[in-house]
């Protein structure tokens, strides 16, 4: 009977010993308790959600991360948050001064033809009518437009009839004269990019599918930072999956911050409210809005887009809304062009892929249309191939000056 108490009293402390090692056990691998769901609203000018700021890699160093779901998860308590890696140093592009000069090769290569024809055909030994009028079938295939066209034509006949001379250099100091009224020498190009006291400066982008917007906004903002100006970026084209990711992209290279939605669709009016929020609440000098492209066709696109401007204008003032052509649509451009400057007053115009075409006379038929300068030209793909647009420089490219 004594043996069998002392199997029993054992057998007690056993599992009591083993009962108070699990306990301890699960005390220890316990999981931290969830935290509660955020019930705070979405921020921003209608249903965008909230606009969160990307400029760089995000660190670790923190009491919290962000979880699949946009709501903030805390680390455990016990394990050591990794250290922060260092964001990349930013780069420092070149200054906008004498960018067009530097690709002014680019330029001369893809206007040649257009000065190469007009120089033979107005240093030919007889100047008839067909003569003038192959003068003037060149420069409508140009893309000049035929008012233009006719009107440069009348002049040239006129001027060659007084001067009477038709030697090469005669001929191309003539053309290049006539070329510098037509395209505008005297239009203010200056791209309005002052702050306004405590306020900065707001660019907006717009334009068509294809053009080249996003990369234009990364490159206005090279060519900005490179002049000695902070400049904040705000996505507002939440259409397009990707614009976000390439626009965040083109900033951290030169150290400009992002805003962005943190849901896909977003109002891309409450995206541009919040960027102009963000940039008041820092001081830089310059925010440049990205927007979607659309077609000018489509009416509810377009209203769209009138929303976005009237939003911004409730804090900031839209000092420049520049639209972006592809220089190579030709007369499509000019169609395209109209029906956007109706919608949002545009204040300058970014011609893309410049140095593509030979139809520079695009530059000559987009002013006339809408009574408003180009300001900026893409000549190429790399990050510094958008330069201020110089009258002077483009027509010395045409005549090879």
């Amino acid at each position: 009977m004594a043996e069998l108490i002392i199997i029993i009293v054992a057998v007690v402390v056993v599992v009591g010993g083993g009962g108070t090692t699990l306990l301890l056990r699960s005390r220890r691998s316990a999981p931290p308790s969830p935290p509660p769901p955020s019930t705070a609203p979405d921020r921003g000018v209608g249903q965008g959600g909230a606009a969160t700021t990307a400029s760089g890699p995000a660190s670790a160093t923190g009491t919290a991360e962000r979880g699949e779901a946009g709501t903030a998860v805390p680390l455990e308590p016990d394990v050591a948050a990794p250290p922060a890696r260092p964001a990349a140093p930013a780069e420092k592009p070149p200054p906008s001064a004498g960018r067009l000069i530097r690709l002014r090769s680019r330029l001369a290569r893809s206007q040649s033809a257009l000065g190469g024809a007009l120089l033979g055909l107005l240093s030919s030994d007889r100047l008839d009518e067909q003569t003038w009028e192959e003068v003037e079938d060149t420069l409508i295939t140009a893309d000049m437009g035929v008012a233009p066209a006719r009107q440069l034509v009348d002049e040239l006949r006129t001027d060659v009839k007084v001067e009477g001379s038709r030697d090469p250099e005669s001929v191309r100091s003539l053309l290049r004269r006539l070329l510098l009224e037509q395209v505008g020498a005297g239009m203010d190009r200056t791209l309005h990019t002052a702050r306004h006291g405590d306020r900065p400066a707001v660019v907006l982008v717009v334009g068509v599918n294809g053009t080249g917007k996003t990369t234009t906004v990364g490159k206005l903002a090279r060519v900005l930072i490179g002049d000695g100006q902070t400049v904040l970026l705000g996505a507002a084209d939440t259409f397009r999956a990707a614009a976000a990711d390439q626009l965040q992209t083109w900033g951290d290279r030169v150290g400009a911050q992002t805003i962005r939605s943190d849901r896909e669709g977003a109002d891309p009016a409450s995206v541009a409210f919040d960027a102009v929020n963000a940039g008041i609440e820092r001081g830089v000098d310059v925010v440049i809005v990205d927007t979607a492209g659309r077609l000018h066709t489509k009416a509810g696109l377009m209203d769209e887009l009138g929303k976005i401007k009237r939003v911004i204008s409730r804090h900031a003032t839209v000092d420049e809304v520049l639209l972006v052509l592809d220089a190579t649509t030709g007369q499509n451009g000019l169609r395209q062009a109209r029906v956007f400057a109706e919608v949002v007053d545009v204040t300058g115009i970014v011609l893309t892929k410049l140095d593509g075409t030979a139809k520079g006379g695009i530059v000559i038929a987009v002013q006339r249309e809408l009574g408003v300068p180009v300001k900026l030209v893409g000549l190429g793909e790399g990050p510094d191939d958008l330069a201020p647009f110089e009258p002077e420089a483009f027509v010395d490219a045409i005549v090879g000056a």
